[in-house]
């Protein structure tokens, strides 16, 4: 039997052997396992959907469809793994009610940011930018990577950690394993913050990269 795939049925009560209707249940289940564990008050919220003229099915299958986003407003797949072979998506609001980091005034980029700078909110991250920074703890400390205005959620993508190596400074290139480490001189040859990649170039002229460590030395991968 073809398999008939239903985007979004009419907002009416919807119709099944029993009032609870298992195909929004099973919709709203794993939309919850999709952010199990997140920080914050999950909430999951299903639209109603007219199941009317649905096949009653004891062995539902449920999956996230392709390039589905993960919170805010979403489908989920539902379909039927008996000889009624139907497909529906369900539309579902997936909200995570969390801490968030705001700033407090407006701030320039290159700023290092102290707990003055930032502000703790709360809100529904489903309805905020990317990659909001939740705990202040990630944000103190860090450089802007870009100016912020006052009151605006933080994103992780605009903050830096702060430089241990800075293009053209001598550095130390570090090579260790069991038994052994070897140091050498070298120039560094970009900007790198801790556990960034770290390029230098030796006195030989050989240019080797490794991993920025906090004491500013350059630690190669053996």
């Amino acid at each position: 039997m073809i398999v008939r795939t239903i985007l979004l049925l009419l907002a009416a009560p919807a119709l099944w052997a029993s009032e609870a209707n298992p195909v929004i249940e099973a919709a709203e289940r794993h939309a919850r396992q999709l952010v199990e564990g997140q920080p914050g008050e999950i909430r999951i919220a299903a639209d109603p959907i007219d199941t009317s003229r649905l096949i009653p099915c004891a062995t539902l299958e449920t999956y996230t469809p392709p390039n589905t986003r993960t919170i805010g407003r979403t489908h989920i797949g539902v379909r039927c793994q008996e000889s009624a072979n139907w497909n529906i998506l369900v539309p579902v609001r997936i909200s995570i009610i969390s801490d968030y980091v705001r700033t407090s005034r407006s701030l320039l980029a290159g700023k290092t940011l102290r707990a003055s700078d930032l502000v703790i909110s709360s809100g529904d991250l489903s309805t905020l930018p990317t990659g909001t920074v939740i705990s202040i703890d990630r944000a103190i400390g860090k450089t802007l990577r870009n100016s912020v205005g006052a009151g605006q959620a933080l994103r992780a993508d605009q903050l830096q950690a702060p430089l241990v190596i800075r293009q053209g400074q001598n550095v130390k290139v570090v090579s260790r394993g069991p038994g052994f480490l070897v140091k050498a001189d070298g120039k560094a040859m970009n900007n790198a913050a801790e556990g960034e990649l770290a390029r230098a170039r030796m006195l030989s002229g050989k240019t080797l990269s490794g991993i920025a460590q906090q004491d500013g030395s350059i630690l190669l991968a053996n």
